[in-house]
């Protein structure tokens, strides 16, 4: 089930809020994990007990863990259990098939459908072990708690990847306000609309872009990009907002990524809770920066072929975290520091960069990767341009002005100026407004398309 379909919307949201709200405090937490678990059945229900068993075999390990002598032989039986479920259900028929072309074997591939959610699910876990051992960090007072943490249905399947510590007294004890929630439902429908109205109908342009030219060779994956940005940043918003309703506060996990001015920056203001889970769980264990050179540039590229690897079973992703860690270890060296006294410049060069790096995210074949490469710096024998590529833009303009004018705070910025001047109050009566028309108009869309993907389900 998706955020951004009807059913969830129109019937599963609203039958849990009803009763969420009516039970007493004590017993919220047991019908949030009864929903939890109902949304992921709806959406998976053959590996609904991949997730309960994963659930009871972290909370007993946690435990073991806290109170018993043997900590690390506990911790390292925790983190086998959880990396080998993950290179289980996600990796062998990749393992496989590299082996089947390496060896000129021919092994059958195995009958695996991948769990959803449970690069999230399972990272959250690891996260949840090795803080107890690492930190000393209490436990889960209960299995209730500990399952709400792992199943809550927010971000389940996509995250944010939310940590333990960051959310355990809401877990114990939240509260639940008009305020939280107003703003939970504000923010969810910011999530809706970006998936809705940008994301999805990117997507149906980029159907319709089979020339191959110069112009195209660069509109397709900066539409991509653009597409990929307000898909998951745009999920990620409606976890937060439903976080908020259900008296949680979920920590942001993009913040305009698309305007940095490196690489550095980027992966600062991307995926935030993954980035910082590498760094926190990998980068820093290994060193980090505070060893020689050489060791921190291997720090980075085994973070980054890990973050590549994490993404998915396939050689575009590991071809994508190098790509990333060649650049990250270029700026560490010697770039950044000349990049900073420049003003266009290092936008440019990101902007270049990062449309590239999804270019490969989103080619499975590493020959064509090299192919469409070519073809944005005109190395292949291709046109310049076609009608039908000029005539898709002329078509699309506002969509496509739209979507990059909201990659940048602009209008944020704009609003939170305005709400210091005399228009507060008009912006006050407007606000409302706003947010239910693009509620209706996201409703339409939903009912009248039938293309609604979710990207980062692949992931």
């Amino acid at each position: 089930m998706l955020f951004s379909s009807i059913s969830f919307i129109y019937y599963f949201l609203p039958l849990l809020l009803i009763i969420y709200f009516i039970i007493p405090k004590k017993h919220k937490n047991k019908v949030l994990l009864l929903f939890s678990l109902l949304f992921y059945f709806l959406g998976e229900p053959k590996y609904i007990i991949i997730l309960i068993l994963s659930c009871l075999i972290n909370y007993i390990i946690g435990n073991l863990i806290y109170k018993n002598k043997y900590k690390k032989v506990y911790l390292i039986i925790g983190i086998l259990y959880n990396v080998i479920q993950l290179l289980i259900f996600k990796y062998t028929n990749f393992f496989i098939e590299n082996i089947n072309n390496i060896f000129n074997s021919n092994i059958s591939y195995l009958y695996i459908i991948m769990p959803i959610g449970i690069s999230f699910f399972t990272f959250q876990a690891l996260g949840y072990i090795i803080d107890i051992y690492r930190i000393k960090h209490k436990p889960a007072k209960n299995i209730i708690d500990f399952m709400t943490y792992i199943c809550l249905f927010p971000q389940l399947i996509a995250g944010p990847i939310v940590r333990y510590y960051d959310i355990e007294k809401d877990l114990i004890s939240r509260e639940t306000s008009y305020e939280k929630f107003s703003e939970g439902i504000k923010r969810f429908t910011i999530g809706l609309s970006k998936k809705v109205l940008i994301a999805n109908v990117i997507g149906e342009l980029l159907k319709n872009l089979i020339d191959v030219n110069l112009l195209s060779s660069w509109l397709k994956p900066i539409l991509y990009t653009l597409q990929l940005y307000f898909d998951f940043s745009g999920y990620s918003d409606m976890a937060i907002g439903l976080g908020l309703m259900l008296g949680f506060r979920f920590l942001e996990n993009f913040n305009y990524p698309l305007i940095s001015a490196t690489i550095t920056e980027f992966w600062r203001r991307w995926h935030i809770s993954l980035s910082s889970w590498f760094k926190d769980y990998i980068y820093i264990p290994l060193g980090g920066n505070r060893v020689g050179k050489l060791k921190n540039l291997r720090n980075i590229f085994i973070v980054w072929c890990l973050t590549g690897f994490w993404h998915g079973a396939s050689r575009n992703f590991i071809i994508w975290g190098l790509y990333f860690a060649i650049l990250l270890s270029i700026e560490k060296l010697f770039l950044k520091k000349y990049l900073d006294k420049t003003k266009i410049i290092k936008y440019l060069y990101t902007s270049v960069l990062i449309i590239i790096s999804f270019l490969i995210f989103n080619t499975t074949k590493a020959s064509n990767i090299i192919i469409e490469i070519k073809n944005m710096f005109l190395l292949n024998n291709i046109p310049l341009y076609s009608k039908e590529t000029l005539y898709h833009i002329k078509s699309n303009f506002i969509l496509i002005f739209i979507s990059i004018i909201s990659a940048t705070p602009i209008c944020k910025n704009i609003i939170n100026k305005l709400n210091k001047t005399k228009w507060k109050k008009t912006i006050n009566i407007l606000e409302p407004i706003t947010y239910v028309i693009l509620l209706i108009l996201c409703t339409a869309f939903l009912i009248d398309e039938s293309f609604n993907p979710f990207l980062y389900f692949r992931f």
